[in-house]
């Protein structure tokens, strides 16, 4: 994978593309969740590589795409239009885990014609009639409630909420590594507080396919995913052995799942 910075006038965002990047070919976009980085899809990266162009990236304020003034969802996807277009993809498959999949919704509203298929990981459905007031609440409280904790604590305590094995755990552990309990809480905030400003019911015109960890115990995502699976039709799968991370918890499923979706997006 070669890397490359996107320079908006917010800040660089860095992501990383295949080698032999070919526009011709079907591309594969990779949107990690809150407060991880693109390394959080290492495990799928070389099952796609042979047949697919890969991107992958820092989300805007993650990683190596900081400082990076102003996160909301509607930069990231301004942002993200502009990185596709860079590199002469007019649409994709994207598959974005938890915050990953807010993105992906957030560009649909905005670029409904550029997505060929939507992944969505252990993530959760734009649409307001998901939400209770008490959800809306408690979602806007994170960042004070986050500052409450040592700076040690709490990142330990994200990573083990998130996952349920020892590789996935240090794989978030890493990621969490270079941010100050500021700037950690405060992406916390703005990630989650940010979902609210952007969410809005829309229709999903694209395929699509929802993955969730059986094990998956971060807030009410379980609930909410099943919610949006019997509200959409699309199809649900429950990735055993997996929490919040599914993809670094069980790799193998998650790329059996995705690789079968996407054959029978071939299919005629």
């Amino acid at each position: 994978m070669h890397e490359h910075a996107y320079k908006s006038r917010r800040g660089d965002v860095h992501y990383w593309i295949s080698e032999d990047f070919d526009t011709a070919r079907r591309t594969l976009v990779f949107l990690h969740g809150l407060t991880a980085d693109h390394t959080l899809f290492d495990k799928q990266l070389p099952c796609f590589a042979a047949d697919n162009n890969l991107i992958v990236w820092d989300a805007p304020a993650h990683g190596l795409s900081r400082p990076y003034a102003d996160f909301t969802y509607a930069n990231a996807a301004a942002d993200l239009k502009q990185i596709l277009c860079d590199n002469g993809v007019d649409f994709a498959v994207m598959v974005g885990q938890s915050m990953g999949g807010y993105v992906v919704q957030s560009f649909l509203l905005r670029y409904p014609n550029m997505v060929q298929a939507f992944v969505g990981i252990d993530t959760c459905p734009y649409g307001a009639h998901y939400y209770s007031k008490s959800d809306k609440w408690w979602l806007r409280q994170i960042e004070w409630m986050s500052k409450l904790y040592p700076t040690g604590f709490l990142k330990k305590s994200i990573a083990k909420q998130c996952t349920n094995t020892e590789y996935a755990c240090q794989n978030m552990l890493t990621a969490l590594s270079p941010y100050g309990k500021s700037e950690l809480c405060h992406l916390m905030g703005i990630g989650l507080a940010g979902f609210l400003e952007d969410n809005r019911d829309m229709e999903i015109l694209c395929p699509l396919l929802i993955l969730c960890g059986e094990h998956d115990r971060t807030g009410k995502v379980k609930s909410y995913c099943r919610s949006w699976a019997k509200a959409t039709g699309a199809p649900l799968v429950m990735i055993k052995g997996a929490a919040h991370n599914a993809n670094a918890d069980n790799p193998e499923q998650v790329n059996a799942e995705i690789k079968n979706f996407l054959d029978n997006q071939s299919s005629p």
